[in-house]
């Protein structure tokens, strides 16, 4: 059995500036989806993408994610505790973002490049997803730094079960963080730049990565502590993520279906 090390929040202080672990995690996932998307652009020229339309995707992509990912958690998970703190709404750095309010927030800024280019929602999409998953497993690693979002309880004899000391009730516990980085953030990279590395029918890349990513994160669901949604913590024996992950992998096999039939490549 194992404890969290509990880590100072701050990963480095210079003087005044104080950067922040889970900020840190946010530098890398956004480093990540750039050279990723680099690389893409460099050995498939023919795909027709700019370095120019990188940058801005990332750019707006920062901001979609940010906003979209803090009203998410204060929509969907925490609604009643930031009406009492709603200066707190705004106190990103602290930890608490919704991946669904996150992916909201892009899908946002996807159908507003893919009309302004003339690309067209689905193939925005199809090249931005593979970019993603690593980002989320930097995400998921800073919230096992943070030793927030923890896992259900686990048998102490389970090797890498884990107390969190700031909770302060001695219960071994699965580091369900961890186990979502590997699914949601390692697993599902590697799947999906496997699978875009050769041209694919329109919206076939954006329809596989809502269905990986809705089964790695109900899977982990099942590990971790559910979160306190606004229809409370279990409905049905399913938590508030399972819940909104459902619609993701029933649109992502429509989209695969669709995209099959209409056999056009990105």
């Amino acid at each position: 059995m194992l404890i969290h090390p509990q880590f100072d929040p701050v990963a480095l202080q210079i003087g005044p500036l104080a950067v922040r672990w889970y900020g840190l995690m946010y530098v890398l996932a956004f480093t990540g989806f750039f050279l990723l998307g680099r690389r893409r652009i460099q050995t498939r020229p023919q795909s027709g993408w700019t370095l120019k339309e990188l940058d801005d995707l990332l750019f707006w992509g920062v901001i979609g994610v940010v906003i979209g990912g803090r009203l998410g958690q204060v929509l969907f998970y925490e609604p009643g505790y930031f009406l009492e703190h709603p200066a707190e709404i705004v106190a990103v750095w602290q930890g608490g973002m919704s991946f669904h309010g996150g992916l909201l927030g892009v899908l946002g800024v996807l159908a507003w490049h893919g009309w302004r280019t003339g690309k067209g929602f689905l193939r925005v999409g199809d090249f931005v997803a593979p970019l993603v998953p690593l980002g989320l497993m930097f995400g998921r690693i800073g919230n096992f730094i943070n030793g927030e979002l923890w896992g259900r309880s686990a048998d102490p004899n389970l090797p890498w079960a884990m107390v969190f000391p700031q909770l302060q009730d001695g219960i071994p516990r699965h580091p369900s963080q961890l186990y979502q980085a590997g699914m949601e953030g390692l697993a599902l990279f590697v799947i999906l730049w496997w699978y875009s590395a050769h041209p694919r029918p329109t919206g076939a890349v954006s329809g596989a990565f809502l269905v990986g990513y809705g089964i790695f994160r109900s899977l982990g669901e099942m590990f971790r502590t559910p979160d306190h949604g606004i229809f409370g913590v279990l409905t049905f024996g399913v938590s508030m993520g399972q819940w909104l992950s459902l619609p993701m992998i029933a649109i992502g096999l429509w989209l695969i279906a669709r995209a099959y039939r209409g056999n056009r490549l990105s």
